[in-house]
């Protein structure tokens, strides 16, 4: 019988942890995730409902901000939701350009830019706070409905919201009808408890291959940091529409849609 040398021993001890970690993988594979679904509380019957994100304006105090890139991702969250897609943001950029707009200050302004593309609803808003190393985001937005579109006026506005909407013209001239239908304003600190839960909630489904950080990437990382704090603005903004439509059109939230929040 042939005698085995120390390296001949290393060698078969390699192939051997290999070996079973190459068969640890094939059938220990974690199972898929489904992400939390968004759903809009929108009549669907005659198609989705169209939204247009405008760009969103500086307001943080440095000039980190990728303000293209974030827009981008607001725009990506509201792709996310279900029953309402949203135009690219170039295409916004072209209308505004034809209507003259450098940026929307007035309701008014929204609802000619709402007609002119055709959409449902016009996104408005701007970046508060913005630092990578913390990571720390804020956004405030507003969203406008065309006139009879997204079952607008089923419910009186509280007035109350107008204080806060993402605009720069003085609310006391607008209408309840002229105001926006659903504001957000968040600031997001990855140092806050409540935040990072919200964020662990955000990373399930979501992860993509393994990492020694897990969930704990998207505190780590400012693009995923803002990937997470765009999809919890479009998220506060269906909820409030969901409390403006009681019920939605349907009268009530389907069991399918009660399940999916869980």
């Amino acid at each position: 019988m042939p005698r085995l040398t120390s390296t001949s021993m290393r060698t078969a001890g390699l192939v051997l942890a290999v070996t079973s970690f190459l068969g640890g993988c094939r059938g220990g594979e974690p199972a898929l995730t489904a992400p939390r679904t968004i759903v809009a509380p929108y009549d669907t019957s005659r198609g989705e409902v169209l939204w247009a994100v405008v760009p969103l304006r500086n307001e943080s105090g440095t000039s980190l901000v990728d303000v293209g890139g974030m827009s981008d991702k607001l725009v990506a969250a509201v792709e996310q939701v279900e029953g309402v897609r949203c135009l690219p943001l170039n295409r916004t950029l072209q209308a505004m350009t034809v209507l003259g707009y450098s940026s929307l200050r007035t309701p008014a302004d929204a609802r000619s830019l709402a007609q002119a593309m055709g959409v449902d609803g016009v996104l408005v808003g701007s970046i508060t706070a913005y630092d990578p190393y913390g990571p720390t985001l804020g956004l405030s937005l507003a969203l406008y409905g065309r006139p009879g579109s997204m079952a607008q006026g089923r419910q009186p506005l509280d007035p109350r919201t107008l204080a806060t909407k993402a605009t720069e013209t003085a609310p006391a001239t607008w209408s309840r009808e002229e105001g926006p239908v659903a504001v957000v304003s968040q600031h997001l600190d990855a140092k806050n408890h409540q935040v990072q839960m919200d964020a662990r909630a955000y990373a399930e489904g979501r992860l993509k291959g393994p990492s020694a950080l897990g969930w704990r990437r998207y505190l780590a990382s400012m693009d995923l940091f803002s990937d997470f704090g765009a999809y919890r603005a479009v998220d506060e903004l269906i909820k409030q529409e969901w409390v403006r439509l009681p019920g939605g059109v349907t009268g009530q939230r389907s069991a399918t849609v009660q399940e999916r929040e869980r």
